[in-house]
């Protein structure tokens, strides 16, 4: 049998959009417990269960594996600070978390999307994560937009969706790509761009675009959308973006992440787009911009590794 790469079969895997859980727990010594997981779904409605799986890497392992009863809180758009204290942060993870208690006093997290609060059905080893089933015994639930997980992204569905409504205004969609510290940028008589075309439809801007880079020889995976805004005239989308090679990108210019202060942009808009990525990229923690040419607001869309 052929031995599988384990990054590639994690990016595989990666592939699989799924939203964002913490899952908590108190224990025997009244302690509460909680880490965040994307690794849940529903099982069955009659009993009601629901699974998530604890990675034998955590240091709550031993807790939630034998635990009796659990909760899951489903995390809602702007809470990726809540993942993400629960993901990496050392300390009391609970005093930074607004929360309240259920019924057996196991934490719920404030304004999450659902919680269902359970007691443990079964629990099956299953390599490096077990498989914790709860059987619901409560639950609480809003129709607020859940927060998305792909590629080692977040992604704010509710928001990019809202970003693509229609406007009625001419479309210009692009790309930062970026390739082993470097990006691509096409270089017009008014200054660098990011690759882009222009549309009057935008049905199908990924496709458009996925195109026009193909022409230039260039085949890019196109990630979350990075920055939305208006002009007077023209709605600007543009993406994040993987290649997996730019050595050969046609007529574009490959430019270092840090150089990209040092160039002069067609647009002030691009050259403020182009700065926030150039800062952002040094931790990896992207945000999405959605206003207009002069102001607007960011959200976050960290990257979790």
């Amino acid at each position: 049998m052929t031995e599988l790469d384990p990054r590639e079969l994690r990016r595989a895997f990666g592939g699989f959009m799924t939203g964002v859980t913490v899952v908590t727990m108190r224990n025997t010594s009244g302690m509460v417990l909680g880490f965040t997981a994307n690794s849940f779904t529903s099982v069955s409605l009659d009993p009601p269960l629901l699974l998530v799986c604890p990675g034998k890497s955590l240091s709550s392992y031993h807790e939630f594996s034998t635990c009796n009863r659990f909760a899951v809180n489903i995390l809602a758009e702007g809470q990726e600070d809540v993942s993400n204290t629960f993901a990496g942060f050392k300390g009391d993870r609970f005093a930074k978390v607004e929360h309240t208690l259920d019924t057996r006093g196991i934490p719920l997290i404030t304004d999450a999307v659902a919680t269902f609060s359970c007691k443990t059905h079964k629990v099956v080893e299953a390599g490096d994560h077990c498989v914790l089933i709860g059987q619901v015994e409560a639950y609480n639930y809003t129709e607020i937009p859940a927060l998305g997980f792909a590629n080692g992204r977040y992604f704010s569905l509710g928001l990019e969706c809202g970003a693509l409504e229609p406007t009625g205004l001419e479309v210009v969609c692009g790309a930062i790509i970026e390739h082993e510290g470097r990006v691509l940028l096409e270089k017009t008589e008014a200054g660098f761009r990011p690759p882009q075309v222009t549309l009057s439809d935008r049905r199908q801007l990924r496709d458009s675009l996925r195109r026009e880079l193909h022409a230039c020889g260039v085949d890019a995976h196109l990630g979350v959308i990075y920055s939305v805004y208006d002009d007077p005239t023209t709605h600007h989308v543009y993406t994040l973006a993987k290649a997996p090679d730019i050595a050969r990108p046609g007529n574009l210019d490959v430019v270092a992440i840090k150089d990209l202060a040092t160039l002069s942009y067609a647009t002030q808009p691009i050259a403020t787009m182009m700065a926030r990525y150039a800062l952002e990229s040094r931790t990896r923690d992207f945000s999405l911009y959605l206003g207009s040419a002069q102001q607007g607001d960011t959200h976050s869309l960290s990257e979790r590794t």
